[in-house]
């Protein structure tokens, strides 16, 4: 009699233990009976029929999925390598299960050809310098194609462009040569603010002569302060015909 008692208490403790599911909050549970679904459970303590009813669990969290680097050619005929982060989560599970076979290996698969065919749309300026814009054309895309399956893709990011070797040397040479063109448009800039300011005070001088003899005179002050070498400063001849004036009177 207490055989028969622990095998019964053994048989009861396995059909609890198969009927009995705890899922976590981030987690669902599609729950198939006799293969036909009969709905999605949790998170929290929920029953199953031993034997009868089978569970597939399902993580609502969002998913960082790296895409492999994809050989693309651009609108303008450059080679080039290409990878991108995708981000994604489930919002439906029963679609997530029941409307593909394995939802992560194909939101790879669409994000992959989706990167491949989108960037080869683009230029390399393009894809260099709007990279936003891409990123939110290609999150549009797989949001698009993913949507059937319950999969929401909230972003997409192009990580790493490689360029070849002698089309980076032409991008340095580029750059370069911007560098120089904006350096000599400030220069040319600056003279001519220069050469306006110096017109201005011409003006300003030649309307009154009392102000170029107060230029000498400054002049002469700032260059007396070297003690270390002989200066020959012209003394403006206008500048004595006050003395000889008043010689005149005297």
């Amino acid at each position: 009699m207490p055989i028969y008692l622990g095998v019964l208490l053994a048989f009861m403790f396995m059909l609890i233990s198969a009927s009995v599911r705890v899922l976590r909050e981030y987690e669902r549970g599609v729950v198939f009976r006799l293969g036909r679904f009969v709905g999605v459970k949790g998170p929290g303590l929920f029953l199953l029929i031993p034997f009868i009813d089978k569970m597939v669990k399902v993580s609502l969290r969002v998913v960082a999925m790296d895409v492999p680097p994809q050989d693309v050619i651009t609108r303008d005929n450059v080679s080039i390598k290409v990878n991108a982060v995708l981000y994604f989560r489930v919002v439906n599970p029963e679609g997530a299960i029941i409307s593909v076979e394995d939802f992560l290996f194909a939101t790879s698969q669409i994000a992959q050809t989706t990167l491949r065919s989108t960037v080869g749309e683009h230029e390399l300026d393009q894809l260099l310098s709007d990279r936003e814009r891409i990123n939110q054309q290609l999150a549009s895309i797989i949001d698009a194609r993913t949507d059937p399956w319950g999969v929401k893709v909230s972003a997409v990011e192009v990580k790493d462009v490689d360029l070849p070797p002698e089309m980076r040397r032409a991008l340095a040479r580029q750059a370069e040569s911007e560098r120089e063109r904006r350096a000599k448009v400030i220069h040319a800039e600056g003279e001519l603010q220069a050469s306006e300011k110096l017109a201005a005070a011409a003006r300003v001088l030649g309307a009154e002569p009392t102000a170029i003899q107060l230029r000498y005179l400054s002049t002469l002050s700032e260059i007396s302060s070297e003690q270390t070498h002989t200066i020959v400063f012209p003394l403006p001849l206008d500048m004595l015909g006050a003395f000889a004036a008043r010689e005149e009177k005297s």
